[in-house]
């Protein structure tokens, strides 16, 4: 080998190098990277996202617009008489802006029922039925069967409801009797008697229309605004009014049913969107007096979506505010994350009692905790059937009812709200009467009696499989597909949380395991133990959770890291997701763990898979088959998520608080119950007495409350959210150039929470 030869020799040689400053080419030089001390600011700066910089820049701009403003008001007014400060400053003193303004601020609340809409600097909002009625050739009662769901050429109210759910029913009642006897409340042994030979005795009172003072004022169809336009629709209180037999004849559409968007009833992705559209439309222009869709270019617009959402509707959602009305900011917030701006509380696990759904979410520091997240798909809608029912059931004198037809269903409504409570002192035989106002007919005056078909229906919150359940999934995802990840478009990325999968788990237990053996599907004997996921495919949806499951109280943290692959043949055991109680013995007989509640439990762990799951899987020397994550979102849709309420706070609780047990405890402090659905009398007071009967150690910590000083529990949330909408430093917003820049991916860099 030659040796180096040094520079001194090469100097004496003539080979000394002399530098005369040019460079070998025009091309750039890029030092090396020292591995010792590697440093990058790469996506570390502000001013390398594009949404930062931009708005940065519309700032800036904006700076220099006022600055414009302010010299051109002085010129004008000759430097006699100086400008207000007030109107020259915002409130954290920088400069004024149209943005800040809270009545430019429109705040949308959607719901399955009601949607709640208005300006930031309004005290309550307009509440709108979320329903709207277009011309079509049969009316919703017409083409559906009636509900409550039940055979008419039956003759015992058994057949005709069902044995199995009289079964339910009559167990709830004698469960009831021993409850009230217990707690030392007056039980008269026929009351049920009383109340069935009555109502089978009433005949209705006719009531001529001058004798009627309530009399109800239908829709009339023949003078609608657009004159005899095909596209002629009718919205809200509008549409809930038009009379079954109106010419020509109206359908009801609702374009979000059970907290989704409503793939059941409509035909095609583009009608349920422009029904979506058309909603929200009619309603700003005549509920908010915005006639002129040129002027929503200077009002900006601030949306309420679930705690666990769909990311296709908030895209949606996003799409019609920034293409189609033109605003010129939106921002999102979640609806228990804007219930605790309402209330005024910086912790709080917040029981969201909707109209078709439930949400629970702990909340802390005005962020939610991702994994306490839980959709349960049953509200007061359930309540207001299952009520109806249990009353028929009884002889209720008006049999003919049908949840399906307009007046029908505002009549149930009424009764719900005039007579349900969760107070056994209430619980007696008592006399009452309604008024059943239908278009084109005579008022009929009923009267009924009834018992304790008033506290049973609200129980059923506590014991779901009372209520209707088996349609709930028809056509889910039928229409509109998930959403998967854009860099790997197998990857389902729809938010998910380790306390919902709880809640599945608890019902259909296969859907925390991603392997099976493959000895499963040649009939083996023996269950099948849970495997950890290949080290090929990670999975988003391994959410890790306790060690000990027989400790009600313990809950250790949640990972989302896979783990290592087993070794050949090695099954190693993946610890199930935390159930509040799973291993008590109340537990396995109050939730909703059978067939009948939308789930179908997989006895000793066996599951088999879907069609579709054997066409990517290979079995080999009893190798166990990997399941995709698409396989696995696909079974976690195909389980209707119930529970009962309580246990369903308790998971949430444990989940957020990963082990902690101080956390746990100043949590049950401040659970706050909002929503329509928890308007029922005595709501909040017998959930607690739920809660502490679970936690009987920690049961003067518990405290359930409703939303402070007194604000009604339905706006809550909306009054959070014009609250936030207020905020002067708030960096949420996306403004129109950033979504025609970045699209639906802007998204991710401007919401509060992890998108």
């Amino acid at each position: 080998m030659v040796g180096k030869v040094s520079e001194r020799v090469l100097a004496r040689e003539g080979l000394e190098r002399t530098d005369n400053g040019m460079k070998q080419t025009s091309w750039p030089d890029v030092p090396p990277i020292n591995q010792k001390n590697y440093y990058t600011d790469y996506m570390k700066r502000d001013d390398q996202i594009l949404s930062l910089r931009l708005q940065a820049e519309a700032n800036r701009d904006r700076l220099v617009q006022n600055a414009k403003d302010r010299d051109r008001a002085l010129n004008n007014t000759n430097g006699e008489v100086a400008l207000p400060v007030d109107d020259l400053q915002g409130e954290d003193g920088g400069p004024s802006s149209s943005y800040m303004d809270p009545s430019k601020i429109i705040v949308i609340h959607p719901g399955s029922q009601n949607m709640r809409l208005g300006f930031a600097s309004d005290a309550l909002p307009k509440t709108i039925p979320m329903v709207l009625a277009t011309k079509y050739p049969q009316t919703e009662s017409d083409m559906y069967e009636a509900l409550p769901r039940r055979k008419f050429e039956e003759r015992g109210m058994d057949q005709q409801h069902g044995e199995e759910w009289s079964k339910k029913y009559q167990k709830m009642c004698n469960d009831l009797k021993v409850d009230m006897r217990q707690n030392k409340r007056k039980v008269l042994p026929n009351s049920k008697d009383l109340v069935v030979n009555f109502n089978r005795r009433t005949e209705p009172e006719i009531i001529s229309q001058h004798n009627d003072p309530l009399q109800v004022e239908w829709t009339d169809v023949s003078t609608m605004e657009d004159g005899a336009s095909e596209t002629s629709v009718f919205i809200g209180h509008q549409a809930q009014r038009v009379p079954d037999d109106s010419n020509p004849k109206f359908k009801l559409w609702r374009p979000i049913q059970n907290g989704w968007l409503n793939e059941n009833e409509y035909p095609t992705q583009a009608h349920l969107f422009n029904d979506l559209e058309t909603i929200l439309d009619r309603a700003f222009r005549w509920e908010l007096g915005l006639k002129k869709s040129t002027e929503w270019k200077q009002y900006s617009c601030v949306i309420i979506i679930p705690d666990l959402y769909d990311k296709k509707y908030v895209e949606q959602l996003l799409h019609l505010c920034i293409e189609w009305f033109e605003f010129s900011r939106v921002s999102f917030i979640q609806e228990s994350m804007a219930a605790t701006f309402g209330a005024g509380y910086t912790q709080a696990c917040v029981v969201d009692c909707g109209a078709q759904k439930t949400s629970i979410a702990c909340v802390e520091d005005g962020l939610c905790i991702e994994d306490s997240r839980i959709n349960l798909k049953f509200g007061g809608w359930d309540v207001t059937e299952t009520f109806i029912k249990m009353m028929l059931y009884d002889n209720f004198p008006y049999q003919e009812i049908n949840l399906r037809r307009r007046y029908d269903f505002l009549l149930a409504e009424e009764l719900k709200i005039k007579y349900c409570t969760l107070s056994q002192a209430n619980i007696s035989v008592q006399n009452y009467d309604f008024h059943l106002r239908a278009p084109n007919q005579p008022t009929r005056k009923y009267m009924f009696k009834c018992y304790d078909e008033v506290i049973l229906a609200p129980m059923g919150f506590y014991d779901p499989s009372i209520f209707d359940n088996s349609h709930k999934l028809d056509k889910r995802r039928h229409l509109i597909d998930r959403s998967y990840n854009a860099y790997d478009v197998d990857m389902p990325d729809d938010p998910t949380s380790a306390a919902q999968l709880a809640i599945l788990a608890h019902i259909q237990p296969s859907v925390t395991q991603t392997t099976i053996p493959a000895s499963s599907f040649t009939g083996a004997p023996g269950e099948i133990g849970m495997a950890t996921p290949s080290k090929e495919r990670s999975n988003p949806f391994n959410f890790l959770a306790h060690n000990n499951n027989n400790n009600a109280s313990a809950t250790p943290g949640t990972s989302k890291a896979p783990s290592p692959a087993p070794d050949a043949g090695v099954s190693t055991p993946v610890p199930a997701p935390y159930i509040f109680g799973a291993s008590s013995r109340d537990l396995n007989d109050s939730p909703a763990p059978s067939a009948r509640n939308g789930g179908t439990p997989a006895p000793n762990g066996s599951f088999l898979l879907p069609t579709t799951s054997f066409d990517n899987a290979t079995s080999s020397n009893n190798q166990p088959l990997q399941r995709t994550a698409k396989d696995l979102a696909t079974e976690r849709d195909s389980v209707l998520p119930v529970a009962p309420l309580d246990i369903a706070i308790m998971t949430s609780i444990q989940n957020a608080a990963k082990g902690d047990e101080k956390k746990v405890r100043e949590l049950l402090g401040s659970i706050m119950v909002v929503g329509g659905g928890a308007k029922i009398p005595h709501f909040a007071p017998f959930l607690e007495e739920r809660l502490r009967a679970r936690r009987p150690d920690l049961q003067e910590k518990i405290l359930v409350s409703r939303s402070a000083r007194e604000m009604d529990e339905q706006v809550v949330v909306w009054k959070g959210a014009s609250v936030f909408a207020k905020l002067a430093t708030n960096d949420s917003w996306i403004t129109g150039g950033e979504y025609k820049v970045l699209g639906s991916r802007c998204v991710y860099h401007k919401v509060l929470w992890q998108y």
